[in-house]
């Protein structure tokens, strides 16, 4: 009767967990795609938009576009252009629903290695709703993460049926979900150091005595004990094909990364400048999970601006936190099990390998934070062990920290509607704290954005901080120079202006641009200065690489041969904005 209980109960935990995430979420479905990544990894991807093909499918598993390997993540992408096109709402909905799986299946796998029904839910409702895990679930691009998570859970969950009844069929199954995760997202690398760590707790694995501990908390008699050294070297051992599998992913990753770019050159952030950011990035993430605030996609590397005493402060609380566990493991397993999972599942991307330049990321955290949220709620009921009123407090208290990382969600979900929005957070969290070159690119970003939405006033004043900051930014030289001569509110047109941007982004290049011509002619056109107008056209007509392009500066040179200047229709497509 109590088993029939429990699993009715458990469904209802599930059913209710996957309507309060989806009810937060859903507004997602009206969002439109970001203008960080998404261009590359769908809208601007011929490859993905084509949806699944034979050719895509091969491209899939031998790109390294993006600097990354990640073929099932491509495939994801190209199965929802497949299903939905280019509608925006549902490949954030896919990202939403993929999220949702994750937070169940932690759930599920929880309350089946260790029995606890509440605490497991309190583990997946954190994981579901809090604020930090928004970039993972709201961000088209980083399907890569809740897709990869999602065979992480499974995973776990394969090994757990492997401990309970060890045999081949059910180590390959666990192997292969751990090698599909692999090729969704390379973060599964600390994926066999976890499945240690749950050897030692709550699998009780790492038992040497006449008892080993089940994963339900009761005990088993053992037919023969064995010496500790000979149980550990057997499980590590049983690890050796997962290291094996994580090694041969660590180095294709690095080849492709760097190949691509995406890897930092040591002279531009060296071990003395990463190093120090490692221990403080570790402490800020906690810190963020208790108190989430001044979330952003972007958190700019401080380098040499990092004060030593941070970094020296921050590695003696991780080193006292540390000792503390390992001191406490004895009684209270959960504590080593959570804190180390903490600590290693970020290794990869803590920044001991620069990858861009930021100094961290609230996506880092998506598989990370789990370790931190276990110890909260395996040690906060241990507490207050003798207290009557223990379950209501504890209930209240659960209850408070989740509605407060729901309603903290639902705010930080409001970035997300689309490019501009999220840039717009960038500046207003770090308004001083970005380098220069870093907030020129944010503000071209959404001078790029307010373009593609009609909004040329706005995209004018953006194009005009990037210039503030750098005057010799090609794009944006040629983009306000495009907007000034060709914009279709005549209260925008400043031809003369626009001469002198164009001129500027021309001589960049000594002329041989073929766009960066048309702009100028166009410029020429916009002040009536039609001889100097046909003359540039011819020239940006000659250098045109592509026939597509090669017609449009043809139709436009004969505009100006009969004394017409180019004025861009009231509402153009994105496609054709230039940037």
């Amino acid at each position: 009767m109590d088993k029939i209980y429990n699993k009715h109960r458990c469904l209802l935990i599930c059913l209710a967990l996957a309507l309060v995430t989806l009810a937060i979420y859903w507004r997602v479905h009206n969002y439109d795609f970001g203008s960080y990544d998404d261009s590359d990894y769908v809208t601007d991807n011929a490859n993905v938009k084509a949806g699944l093909t034979y050719d895509g499918v091969i491209w899939a598993f031998t790109t390294g576009h993006a600097a990354n390997w990640h073929p099932l993540t491509w495939l994801s992408h190209m199965l929802d252009c497949q299903l939905f096109g280019t509608d925006a709402g549902w490949h954030h909905t896919t990202n939403v629903l993929l999220h949702i799986a994750n937070a169940l299946l932690l759930f599920a796998v929880l309350k089946l290695m260790t029995g606890a029904i509440w605490r497991s839910a309190f583990v997946a409702a954190l994981f579901a709703l809090h604020p930090l895990h928004v970039d993972s679930a709201a961000w088209i691009s980083e399907r890569k993460d809740v897709l990869s998570t999602l065979f992480w859970m499974l995973t776990m969950a394969a090994y757990v049926r492997y401990v309970r009844r060890p045999c081949v069929s059910r180590y390959l199954v666990t192997l292969l979900a751990f090698a599909l995760g692999l090729m969704a997202k390379p973060m599964l690398v600390t994926l066999p150091f976890v499945l240690l760590l749950l050897d030692y707790w709550p699998l009780g694995r790492f038992q040497i005595g006449p008892f080993g501990e089940c994963a339900n908390g009761q005990t088993e008699e053992v037919t023969k004990a064995q010496p500790q050294w000979r149980v550990v070297r057997r499980l590590v051992c049983e690890k050796v094909p997962f290291f094996a599998v994580s090694v041969m992913s660590s180095v294709i990753t690095f080849v492709v990364q760097r190949s691509g770019g995406a890897v930092s050159p040591i002279e531009d952030f060296p071990l003395r400048a990463r190093l120090p950011n490692v221990s403080v990035s570790y402490v800020k993430y906690i810190g963020k999970m208790i108190w989430p605030s001044r979330l952003a996609i972007y958190y700019p590397h401080p380098g040499y601006a990092l004060p030593i005493w941070q970094a020296v402060v921050a590695a003696l609380f991780l080193l006292a936190i540390s000792v503390l566990v390992i001191l406490l493991a004895r009684r209270h397993k959960y504590l080593l099990v959570g804190w180390f999972w903490y600590l290693g599942t970020l290794v990869p991307v803590i920044g001991l390998v620069q990858i861009g330049s930021q100094a961290m990321a609230d996506r880092y955290t998506y598989v990370p934070l789990t370790g931190l949220i276990i110890i909260v709620a395996w040690a906060v009921p241990d507490l207050p062990a003798k207290w009557r009123h223990r379950r209501i407090a504890l209930s209240t208290i659960a209850f408070t920290v989740i509605l407060a990382m729901s309603i903290c969600t639902h705010f930080q979900l409001r970035h997300w509607r689309n490019g501009e929005t999220l840039y717009e957070r960038v500046i207003a969290v770090w308004p001083d704290g970005l380098s220069m070159n870093t907030k020129a690119e944010v503000h071209r970003k959404l001078a790029l954005k307010a373009t593609m939405l009609g909004k040329l006033d706005q995209a004018i004043l953006h194009h005009k901080e990037v210039l503030s900051i750098n005057p010799h930014n090609e794009k944006s030289l040629n983009s306000l120079a495009w907007i000034l001569a060709t914009a279709a509110d005549a209260e925008l047109r400043s031809p003369e202006d626009a001469i002198d941007y164009a001129r500027k982004a021309c001589m960049l290049t000594d002329f041989q641009d073929a766009l960066l011509l048309d702009t100028l002619a166009a410029a020429y056109a916009a002040a009536g200065r039609f001889s100097e107008a046909v003359t540039i056209a011819e020239e940006a007509v000659k250098l045109a690489t592509d026939d597509e392009s090669r017609q449009e500066f043809q139709e436009r040179l004969d505009l100006f041969k009969v004394g017409k200047p180019y004025i861009q229709p009231a509402r153009k497509p994105p496609s054709d904005v230039r940037s």
